[in-house]
């Protein structure tokens, strides 16, 4: 009541007392009587109804309830309630010890927070020089960019000025010279006139600008770090040049049949630089020379950094023209002619020293290299005639135990000697 305001209703007539001073009243000997009788004394206990009663109470509807003076139960009924209290007691302690837990946590999170605070404005600070730092360097590559571009075109002014110049004098004194001079004159002079045009006519200029005005900015491409932050916006500045493009790889002129094959472009800028990241429009077509409906579907992989794999399976030998496009230009090198050679044959017979030592001695046994022994004996021996002083394929000859089958579709007799060697 002393918590609540007191011009509530409720609360505002209540009268407050001490503990100490209820105690005393408790204690001062009055008997309490009962509510329904109001002249008995409660002096017995109820065990089914769990209260007490007076003696009119017994006499009544507490008949047949169990009933005891309340001198006999206290101390049962005492007990049970000092085991409560005590557990009640050991509940406040703990929550006690959790109140002053959660106090101490609500201190730990606001001052988690006030430095978790303090490292987000120090990243900020920090990323926004990142960023600003960036900037100022992303606008002086575009300045170094701008100044170098109109230093080549001042350059490329300068010499075509220069060039326009010489061949308009030129032009003028020989213009002079066919209409006022005489015969003579221009005989005389022809020489020289003729060697000036000449060589002015020789020199070699471009028809074309010598930069372009290709400059992009990239917002989502990383940009690598700065100020220990990762960036990202780039200046694209470089411009393929299909003609300076490369085609690589060691399958770039042959091949085999229904296997996998491939190579690698190499895309270059104007300048012949690598251009260092993907995105260029690569056609790769690739048909059969004697077979017009004959063509192969190239799958082409692009890297992101300039270069592109171009993997190919033909199913049909023979001669292939191969194009590679960038932009619809042909690369350095495109087209190109591919040999797909037949599928790779594997040996059919044994690879051995001899064909005494791998059929056990057998005399029908045949070999490829041609050799033959003393005796009767079909194959090759140790030192004998056809032996080609090593270990060699029963079935063609070869040495090289790697190597392709150079034999052609073996015989019935010399597939059943053949077969009749390999499983000796």
């Amino acid at each position: 009541c002393l918590l609540l305001p007191r011009r509530q209703k409720k609360t505002a007539s209540h009268a407050v007392t001490e503990l100490e001073n209820t105690k005393d009243c408790s204690q001062a000997g009055k008997p309490l009587l009962c509510p329904s009788h109001p002249t008995e004394e409660l002096q017995l206990f109820c065990e089914r109804c769990d209260q007490p009663v007076c003696r009119d109470c017994v006499l009544g509807r507490h008949r047949q309830h169990p009933c005891d003076f309340t001198g006999n139960v206290i101390h049962r009924h005492g007990d049970a309630l000092r085991e409560l209290l005590k557990s009640s007691q050991q509940h406040m302690d703990t929550l006690e010890d959790v109140l002053s837990q959660v106090d101490e946590m609500g201190s730990a999170v606001h001052g988690r927070a006030e430095a978790v605070a303090a490292e987000i404005c120090l990243f900020a600070r920090g990323y926004v020089k990142a960023i600003e730092e960036h900037r100022d360097r992303l606008l002086k590559q575009l300045e170094d960019l701008k100044v170098q571009k109109e230093n080549l075109l001042h350059l490329q002014k300068a010499q075509l000025q220069q060039l326009l110049q010489d061949m308009r004098t030129g032009v003028e004194f020989t213009e002079h010279l066919l209409m006022s001079g005489s015969d003579v004159e221009i005989l005389i002079t022809k020489g020289v006139v003729s060697s000036r045009l000449t060589k002015l006519n020789s020199v070699a200029y471009s028809t074309h600008p010598s930069v372009d005005d290709r400059i992009q900015f990239s917002p989502h491409e990383r940009a690598g770090q700065c100020c220990g932050y990762e960036v990202f916006g780039v200046i694209l500045s470089k411009v393929v040049d299909p003609a300076r493009c490369i085609l690589q790889g060691e399958d770039l002129h042959s091949a085999r049949q229904s296997q996998l094959s491939g190579f690698t472009l190499l895309c270059k800028d104007t300048m012949g630089e690598r251009m260092g990241r993907g995105g260029e429009a690569v056609q790769v077509t690739i048909t059969h020379k004697d077979k017009r409906d004959c063509a192969v579907k190239p799958t082409v992989c692009d890297n992101g950094d300039g270069t592109y794999c171009i993997s190919y399976s033909p199913e049909e030998p023979g001669l292939y023209a191969v194009c590679v496009c960038v932009k619809g230009q042909h690369v350095q090198g495109s087209p190109f002619t591919l040999m797909v050679k037949h599928k790779f044959r594997e040996h059919q017979g044994v690879f051995h020293c001899c064909t005494f030592c791998s059929s056990g001695g057998q005399k029908a046994a045949r070999c490829a290299c041609g050799g033959t022994m003393p005796g009767g004996y079909q194959g090759c021996g140790h030192g004998h005639k056809g032996h080609p002083g090593c270990h060699h394929w029963s079935c063609c000859g070869q040495v090289k135990e790697s190597s392709e089958c150079s034999c052609g579709p073996p015989s019935d007799t010399s597939q059943r000697s053949l077969l009749r060697t390999v499983a000796l």
